[in-house]
């Protein structure tokens, strides 16, 4: 599989392809501003580090271990075509059934300032239309470089207009999480999982001493991670996205995961998630289409 994939979207010098321990295939990028990797499994990407950091921004666990049909804890899982618990059926997954699927390679190129870009497709099959019985197409286009954009297009190429919660739930790589504040969600509402659910306004940058899961609402504003102990800023530009997701599991949570890198290994990665969710789902007209798009930049203070 590897061979055909090298030769027909593999590009001396930028991308290859790859089967890793558990056979799962996964997309090398390494370029002149930056470097990626990408599980075909759940289009995950599974890191990503400009040449200018000396640290990755997108955090991978190291305790994580690839796995034919479970998601991958670090990078940046996709959630579609559902956000958090399927609404009527308590036995479909969590988050959709994206990331555990396989996705296939339909484009690559160069783009005209060197980064690299990979186009991936999700797989229907007789298991995914039992759970999302809908005419629908989902791509996802990374383009790796100095910044990492991501662009998640659903294309409603039925007849029935279709509704959809999504998100890329981004793992972000920090110095630690008692030392980072997230800007740009000021005085925006949202919905605070931990302990209930509960709709409460955010006073001021967010910071964290505790579990936090919260879902900001109605806004499509851009989020700054300011890292003190790693002296960087990474900031989250998002279109066509209203929520934001901000999670931080805490030891105790951390700890019955137990594939979050222990012992510490929560303490080194924070989620600023670009979603549409709860209030902010999308409806897609028939024969329509809608795209989530996120940059992520990193620069160092």
């Amino acid at each position: 599989m590897t061979t055909a994939l090298n030769t027909q979207f593999g590009i001396e010098g930028q991308l290859s392809f790859r089967e890793d321990a558990s056979g799962l295939v996964v997309a090398e990028i390494d370029n002149t501003s930056g470097r990626a990797s990408l599980c075909l499994q759940g289009a995950h990407l599974m890191s990503w580090q400009p040449k200018s950091q000396a640290v990755p921004v997108v955090w991978l666990s190291r305790d994580t271990k690839p796995v034919a049909g479970k998601s991958i804890r670090g990078g940046a899982p996709v959630c579609w075509p559902w956000f958090g618990a399927h609404a009527t059926e308590a036995g479909f997954p969590g988050h959709g059934f994206a990331r555990t699927v396989p996705w296939q390679v339909i484009e690559s190129g160069t783009e005209p300032n060197g980064a690299t870009r990979l186009t991936l497709r999700l797989v229907a099959s007789d298991k995914t239309r039992v759970q999302w019985p809908h005419d629908c197409s989902v791509d996802l286009t990374v383009i790796v470089g100095e910044t990492l954009r991501m662009e998640m297009t659903t294309n409603n190429t039925g007849t029935d207009d279709v509704v959809i919660g999504e998100a890329l739930h981004t793992y972000f790589q920090i110095g630690d999480i008692g030392q980072v504040r997230v800007t740009g969600l000021e005085g925006c509402d949202y919905w605070d999982k931990v302990g209930g659910s509960n709709l409460r306004t955010q006073q001021g940058a967010i910071s964290f001493s505790g579990e936090t899961d919260r879902v900001y609402i109605n806004s499509a504003a851009e989020c700054v991670i300011h890292d003190d102990k790693l002296k960087r800023r990474i900031h989250v530009a998002k279109f066509g996205s209203l929520s934001t997701v901000v999670w931080t599991p805490w030891e105790e949570k951390a700890n019955k995961m137990g594939d979050m890198g222990q012992p510490d290994g929560w303490r080194e990665m924070v989620c600023v998630e670009s979603a549409n969710a709860i209030e902010n789902v999308v409806k897609i007209a028939a024969g329509t289409r809608h795209t989530l798009i996120v940059e992520y930049r990193a620069e160092s203070v």
